[in-house]
Formats: C-alpha cells, structure tokens, sequence
C-alpha cells in the first residue's frame, strides 16, 4: 500500500509540476517574449558574386513591426531603432507590415505618422530603404505611403538603384513589391510584385544585387544574378517547439522558407524572424529581432540578447 501512495504522491508532484510549468511557460510566451524581449541575430558571410577581398558591408534589417498598443506601443519601435542605430549599420532595410496584424488582442493601433517619424531617426551612410508588406496593403497602403514621404525614407517598390559606397564595391539595392497585395484586376486579384521589372534597372554584370522582398515565397524565381535576397513575413512561425518545429509556417512551402540563412543552387536566401506578431500576441522560441548581416567576411553567425 505504502508503495502505490507514494506512486500515486510522485504522480500528483508531477502532474502539478506540469500544470505550473506550462502556466509558466504561457505566461512567459504572451507576456514575456513578444513584448519584451528583443536579440540581434547577426549572419556572415560572402554570397555569391560578391567580390573577393570586398570591405565589410554591414546591414541591419528591420522587419514586420506591426505596431499597435500595448504589444508594440511607439516607445517600443523608438527601442528599436535606438538599438539598431547603436549597431553602426552601413545600410537600414525596413521589409514591411509595419501597420498591426491583430484584431481581437490590441487595445489600440500606432498612426502611420508616429511610428514612421519614429523610423525617421534611423542612421546608416548608404541610407534606410524600405518595402511594403501584405498587411500595409490590406489595411491603408497610402497612409503607409504618405508616412514614408513625409518622413523621406525611400520605399522601393519592384525598383533598383545603384549604391555606390566610397570605400567598398557598388552594389545594386532592389526592392519588390508585395505578393500578396490583392490588386482587384477583371480576372480576379493579384500581387503587386514584378520580379523582371524590378531588376530592369539592373543594366550590368559585374555588381552584386540584393533583393528586399516581404514574402519569402519569391525565392523559388530568383535569378542567379541576385547575389542575396533578404525577406521577412512569417515570423519565423512565432512559435519554434525542441522536437517539433514550427506548427505554423505562413508560406506554401512550409517551413522550407521559415527562418534563417537558406542556401538552395548557390543562391542565398536571409529570412528574419521579425518584431511583432500576427493574430495573436505569441512568440516562443522565436524572440523579436534585428538582423545583422555582415557582408564580404567570414561564414557564422550568433545571437545576442538586448
């Protein structure tokens, strides 16, 4: 009897254990993880058509802020650029969705106008240049637009133009416009990408281009003359469980496209996890972040907790 008490004792031990743990654990991914913490994720390497020996090209990539109170309230996104100023950038990509993407979890929403001026006071030599993401269209694209105009910071939308950096090569910066914007056509919606004009512009052979794209989904039809396409949108699923993966990857290829450095044919593919969320205010093992990509050095990579 003594021994099925105590089986019966180390079961009810456990099971309390777990129930507290996995209280523990929801507290911590929707009040902790997305709303405060934030890590910058850095990436090196030496893509394809970059030329050898090349300075150092530093990028910091801004991704899907999503602002809204109180999960991305404006001194959140004024924390972020504060951050990312600090990390001396060469160049400031910002990849989109920056109005929110929830309904039911937000208890109001951040202007165009505040969290664009907010943006405003991101600095890097060769300049911050952005792109527009599916939500930006499906929620007031030209409040998006006007905030952007009005604060001067360039939107690239299926463009390219040449960086001429004084101590490194020149490099083509392009940016593509959004796949899943909806445009109401009489055959039905479409995206606003155009992948063949956006790299029109793109009259040489010689210098290395980088692509901004929001989806990643694009990847699949990017030329080899792209030396680095760079995306944000999914998140990185939000949610990343040891053994199990991403549940929820918001791409058709699942998680082939889900986060990280991606390498397929030679070509390289950067995907950020972004800062904010989609749907509901959730993120575990998947914290907000900026990307770092240090360009011309080295393989690696690492993360580092603000």
């Amino acid at each position: 009897m003594h021994g099925v008490l105590h089986t019966r004792r180390t079961f009810l031990k456990l099971a309390g254990a777990t129930v507290i743990t996995g209280a523990g654990l929801t507290s911590y991914a929707f009040g902790i993880e997305p709303r405060f913490r934030l890590v910058t994720t850095f990436y090196r390497l030496t893509p394809p058509g970059w030329p050898a020996g090349a300075k150092r090209l530093r990028v910091a990539v801004v991704a899907d802020i999503h602002a809204c109170e109180p999960w991305m309230p404006l001194s959140r996104v004024e924390q972020i650029v504060e951050v990312t100023n600090r990390l001396e950038p060469d160049l400031i990509c910002l990849l989109g969705d920056y109005v929110p993407g929830m309904r039911h979890f937000r208890t109001g929403i951040v202007p165009p106008p505040e969290w664009a001026k907010a943006l405003a006071d991101l600095s890097a030599p060769l300049g911050v240049f952005a792109v527009l993401g599916n939500h930006d269209w499906w929620n007031d694209v030209d409040a998006v637009r006007a905030a952007f105009a009005v604060n001067k910071i360039p939107l690239l939308e299926n463009d390219a133009g040449l960086i001429q950096p004084k101590e490194a090569p020149p490099f083509w910066l392009a940016g593509l416009g959004d796949q899943m914007a909806r445009i109401q056509t009489p055959n039905g919606s479409r995206g606003a990408d155009d992948l063949p004009g956006t790299l029109a512009p793109v009259k040489d052979d010689t210098n290395p281009v980088i692509l901004l794209a929001h989806e990643p989904d694009i990847f699949p039809e990017v030329p080899d003359r792209v030396s680095l396409t760079i995306c944000g949108h999914t998140h990185g699923g939000q949610v990343s469980l040891p053994f199990i993966g991403r549940p929820i990857a918001p791409s058709r290829y699942g998680e082939r496209y889900a986060y990280g450095h991606i390498v397929e044919d030679g070509r390289h593919l950067i995907v950020s996890g972004g800062l904010g969320c989609l749907g509901i205010p959730v993120r575990f093992g998947v914290p907000p972040e900026i990307v770092v990509i240090d360009i011309g050095e080295l393989s690696g990579g690492g993360s580092v907790a603000i």
